[in-house]
């Protein structure tokens, strides 16, 4: 997405995972004295949204469009991230925009495909067989809800996929001073005729208001794409983040990226 956002789709992807010998916090258990000192009630059981399971999410097949309702694949997800399949859709200026959460057996093939797009390879580090994608996915659509996977549905194809995710929860809070409910986002833009048009920058804004609109406890949006990716480090700046710190991450040195609730209305 160049000038400003050409590999925006290709650095904001999870930090690598050394063996450093800690628990994972995606596999660390949720307390209910540590729920509670979030604001959260315990896990609740999902509620079920129809959507076609046989709807293929390839661009060039039928898949969810905006407006589509997506049930969560998990059994049981919980409210730690208030459910994004409920967040509807958004127009934005390049079209209505919907995040539709990821289900393994309709989106494995399309999301594995733009893992093996080189651009993005080298910064998610997801290449290989649909294997690697669905192990990459299943910690996320098997656990309690800090983590949920979606397409990004533009105009009614599925064009991008995300991860919204607690960041306050997980591997990236041992790293900067976090504070209860921050939510992260990861990004890929997956076909290359949305790059470089500013179209990753106008779906980060309208992600990251999604977040603040929808998660009224979550006071800051943030990320941590590579430093080595200026133009997606750019699109963040442009979509009304700032540039908080330099962080070392297991396998890369990140820019730290914030988005306030109370300094929106003026970035």
């Amino acid at each position: 997405m160049a000038p400003a956002d050409a590999h925006t789709g290709a650095g904001t992807g999870p930090a690598p995972r050394a063996d450093t010998g800690a628990e994972d916090t995606l596999d660390l258990p949720l307390s209910g004295e540590l729920l509670a000192l979030f604001g959260e009630d315990a896990p609740a059981t999902a509620r079920p949204q129809p959507l076609d399971a046989s709807a293929s999410s390839d661009p060039d097949e039928a898949g969810p469009a905006a407006g589509t309702r997506a049930t969560m694949s998990r059994p049981a997800a919980s409210d730690l991230l208030d459910h994004p399949a409920d967040w509807g859709p958004v127009t934005t200026p390049a079209g209505v925009f919907q995040l539709v959460p990821v289900r393994l057996e309709r989106d494995l093939a399309v999301i594995s495909r733009w893992m093996n797009d080189p651009a993005v390879a080298a910064f998610w580090e997801l290449a290989g067989s649909e294997a690697v994608t669905a192990d990459h996915l299943r910690p996320q659509l098997d656990g309690d809800g800090r983590s949920v996977p979606c397409l990004g549905v533009l105009a009614g194809i599925p064009m991008s996929y995300w991860e919204i995710y607690r960041a306050d929860l997980d591997p990236l809070a041992r790293h900067y001073p976090a504070r209860p409910h921050d939510t992260g986002i990861h990004l890929l833009i997956g076909g290359v005729n949305n790059r470089g048009r500013g179209v990753g920058t106008t779906l980060l804004r309208a992600v990251s208001d999604l977040v603040l609109d929808n998660r009224p406890l979550c006071a800051r949006v943030v990320a941590e794409p590579d430093l080595r990716n200026t133009p997606s480090v750019s699109a963040f700046l442009s979509a009304g983040f700032r540039f908080s710190a330099e962080v070392e991450l297991p396998d890369k040195r990140a820019a730290l990226m914030v988005r306030d609730r109370t300094h929106r209305a003026q970035l």
